[in-house]
């Protein structure tokens, strides 16, 4: 995948699947480590202990749709090519964790993407979903909650005024953090 986004949108897409109603997405920018995290944590169903070291495997999927799951094997892959690393925590009725690290610096590393239009399309016809966002760059950060957004999260229009929202928040946050 060209962009880290896309590999989030499918973390996202994977904690709902797994039935979860509150869904957190954390990226963490730490340029004096030399760190960028991504946090994806849900409280679904959760992964059981003995599956957890197979699902990173692109042959190993617990959907019945298709025999194999390319996602978190491919984002492992891009992890440990850019000096990072994928760590799952989970079990299951107990949610999962799954939190990814690359090296801020590395010349793979692909961009962050379109963070907005990821979140906007995660959230689209996904109702009574609990979701928050947070981005840290050194000491700096930027929140996004849901909780009260319900009726602009259920309309197109609504879906808009959140997206323009989240991009005025996100653009106000990157210039803020270059100064």
């Amino acid at each position: 995948m060209h962009e880290l986004s896309l590999h989030i949108l499918d973390l996202l897409q994977n904690s709902f699947e797994a039935g979860a109603n509150q869904v957190t997405l954390d990226i963490r920018e730490d340029w004096h480590n030399n760190q960028l995290e991504i946090v994806v944590e849900d409280n679904g169903r959760g992964i059981p202990q003995e599956m957890i070291d197979q699902v990173t495997s692109p042959f190993v999927t617990s959907r019945s749709t298709r025999k194999f799951g390319l996602g978190l094997s491919l984002l492992r892959a891009t992890a440990e090519g850019c000096g990072g690393r994928l760590k799952i925590d989970s079990g299951l009725g107990k949610g999962t964790r799954i939190v990814v690290t690359f090296q801020c610096d590395h010349i793979d590393l692909p961009p962050l993407g379109d963070i907005a239009s990821t979140i906007i399309v995660f959230l689209t016809g996904r109702s009574g979903l609990r979701f928050m966002y947070r981005h840290s760059r050194d000491s700096r950060q930027f929140e996004f909650v849901t909780t009260g957004q319900e009726e602009f999260i259920n309309s197109p229009v609504g879906l808009m005024r959140v997206k323009e929202d989240l991009q005025k928040g996100l653009a106000e946050f990157t210039r803020r953090c270059n100064l």
